[in-house]
C-alpha cells in the first residue's frame, strides 16, 4: 500500500514538475524523494512520472493518482484538525494565501496583535494571482485566503471582513490634485493605469473606466502597486489604488497625491475564503472576528462588515 508520505511526494512533484523543488517543498533530500516515488510506482505497478522529456511530467495515470492523493491528504488534514478541536483554538499553523494587492498592507496591521493574543498561532503566507490562489485552496495546498469577494465557486465558503475604498492617485501638478475630492465624472477622458490581467483589481478598474468613460491604458500595465505609483509619478496617467496601500505607501511619499471620490466611492470587499465543510470553520470565523477588532483601531480607512 502507498504511504501518506509517498502521496505527499507525488503531489509535490505534480505541483513543481521538478524533483529538486519538490524535495525542498517536502523538506527532504532529492534522492529520498526520487526513491520514494519509484517505490510508489512499483507498488502501483505503473509509471507515474515521464522522465524521458526535457522536463518532468506526470503520466496520465500519474495525474489521476495525484488528484486522488490530494483528496486523501486533505481528508487526513481534516481528521487531524478534528482531533484537535478540544485544544486551544488558533493554536496551530494556518496556510494562508493572499492576493498581491493586499498582503503587504493588511498583514503588518493584523499579525503583531494576533501574535500577542495568540502566540501559538502561525500563519504560513503565500502571495499569488487570483486563479492560482483559488485553485490552491480548493485542492488543499492552502487552508485560507484573504481575498476580494465574491467568489464564484460552490465548494468554497467565505466571510466578509471589510470594504476598502479605491482612491484616485495622480501627480501633484495634475488639475484633479487641486481638489480635496473628485467626482466620478472628472475621470472622463483621463488615462488610467492599472495592473496587468490576472489580478482582480484589473477587472474592477476596467469596469470603472467603462462606466465613467475613462481610457484604460493597455500599453503600460503595472506588475505591482508600486510600479503603478511610480508610473503615475512620471505623469503617465492616473490610477485607482486600494486605501490600505495608499495609507502605507502613498501618503508618506512625494511625487503622487491621493484623493477620495465623492458620492459612492469605488471599493472592493475583502473577506476570508476556505473550503466548504472544513472542520476548522469555527476557528476561521473566530479569526475573522479578531481581525475586525484589530482593524477597528488600526485602519479607519476601511469599513468593517459584521
Amino acid at each position: 500500500m502507498p504511504t501518506l508520505q509517498q502521496l505527499r511526494y507525488l503531489v509535490a512533484l505534480a505541483d513543481t514538475r521538478h524533483f529538486r523543488r519538490a524535495a525542498e517543498l517536502c523538506h527532504v533530500r532529492q534522492p529520498t524523494l526520487s526513491a520514494q516515488v519509484r517505490d510508489l510506482e512499483q507498488k502501483l505497478g505503473t509509471p507515474l512520472v515521464d522522465r524521458t522529456r526535457g522536463q518532468i511530467m506526470l503520466t496520465g495515470v500519474g495525474r489521476q493518482v495525484a488528484e486522488r492523493a490530494r483528496a486523501v491528504l486533505r481528508e487526513m488534514d481534516e481528521i487531524e484538525a478534528l482531533a484537535r478541536q478540544g485544544a486551544t483554538p488558533l493554536s496551530e499553523t494556518i496556510k494562508v494565501g493572499v492576493v498581491q494587492t493586499l498582503g503587504s498592507y493588511l498583514l503588518p496591521l493584523i499579525v503583531p496583535p494576533l501574535r500577542l493574543s495568540h502566540p501559538a498561532l502561525k500563519l504560513y503566507v503565500r502571495e499569488g494571482l487570483t486563479d492560482t490562489l483559488l485553485r490552491q485552496v480548493q485542492n488543499g495546498a492552502l487552508d485560507l485566503l484573504f481575498f476580494p469577494l465574491p467568489i464564484p465557486f460552490d465548494d468554497l465558503d467565505s466571510e466578509r471582513l471589510f470594504r476598502e475604498p479605491l482612491l484616485l492617485v495622480c501627480p501633484p501638478d495634475h488639475p484633479l490634485a487641486r481638489q480635496d475630492r473628485v467626482n466620478r465624472a472628472d475621470l472622463r477622458g483621463e488615462t488610467v493605469l492599472t495592473l496587468e490581467p490576472g489580478h482582480r483589481l484589473f477587472e474592477q478598474v476596467r469596469d470603472i473606466c467603462t462606466e465613467v468613460g475613462a481610457h484604460l491604458s493597455h500599453d503600460f500595465e503595472g506588475t505591482s502597486l508600486d510600479t503603478l505609483r511610480q508610473m503615475v509619478a512620471m505623469g503617465m496617467g492616473l490610477s485607482l489604488l486600494p486605501a490600505l496601500y495608499v495609507k502605507s505607501e502613498v501618503k508618506a511619499r512625494e511625487g503622487v497625491v491621493a484623493r477620495r471620490i465623492r458620492g459612492r466611492p469605488p471599493e472592493r470587499t475583502i473577506g476570508m475564503v476556505w473550503r466548504r465543510g472544513t472542520v476548522r470553520e469555527p476557528e476561521y470565523r473566530m479569526l475573522a472576528g479578531l481581525i475586525r477588532d484589530i482593524l477597528g483601531d488600526a485602519a479607519p480607512e476601511v469599513t468593517l462588515i459584521g
